[in-house]
């Protein structure tokens, strides 16, 4: 019987032993856990507080290094990402974070004012930017640079996009009239392609 009462004591005593250390493990695991949060609650702060000293491509890093150790991206950040984005002249990249913000936070977001000022301004400055590449290529298209069309020296007509003719949406119905710049295939030499380019084609008819 004594040696009976040793036994299941030893193995009372292995139970507890075994307990303790998995609850040592598991408060391990949350120690490392809150660690790692607070060192990437840290990286956030210093890019938030780059940001403010306008130091932009530094912040960003820091943005970045949180966006890719979370677990989770915390909210906030989809903000001084976009708010940070902007700075840079990231203008697409900040509109997206910035509306990502807008639909995690609502209108109830601490920085939905900011938010939706900046995303105003982004939204803005990426339409001029586009604007201004368009003007680009067109000073460029509009110069002594010729299209190289290719072996066949044919292009599709962009006017009405190959099909020979042009169709115009009205309340009636559709009309169509034929093209006065493709031949009736809807196709334009190589010629009559930089001249269109250039806006110095004129129509057959």
């Amino acid at each position: 019987m004594r040696h009976f009462s040793l036994i299941f004591l030893c193995l009372l005593g292995s139970a507890a032993l075994s307990q303790t250390q998995e609850e040592i493990i598991q408060r391990q695991i949350m120690d490392k856990k809150k660690a790692e949060k607070a060192a990437l609650d840290r990286t956030l702060e210093q890019g938030v507080a780059l940001m403010q000293e306008e130091k932009y491509d530094e912040a960003e890093i820091n943005f970045k290094k949180v966006l890719k150790e979370s677990r989770v991206v915390p909210t906030i950040l989809t903000f001084y990402f976009g708010k940070n984005s902007y700075y840079l002249g990231k203008y697409k990249q900040s509109i997206d974070w910035l509306n990502k913000y807008l639909e995690l936070k609502g209108t109830d977001g601490r920085f939905y004012d900011e938010c939706t000022e900046l995303l105003k301004l982004a939204n803005a400055s990426y339409l001029a930017l586009r604007q201004e590449d368009q003007e680009k290529a067109a000073q460029i298209l509009a110069s002594d640079y010729q299209v190289d069309c290719g072996p066949t020296g044919k292009v599709i007509c962009p006017v009405c996009k190959g099909r020979g003719v042009i169709i115009e949406v009205g309340p009636f119905g559709n009309t169509y009239k034929t093209c006065p710049y493709s031949d009736n295939h809807g196709q334009l030499t190589c010629d009559e392609y930089n001249l269109l380019l250039r806006g110095e084609l004129k129509p057959k008819f």
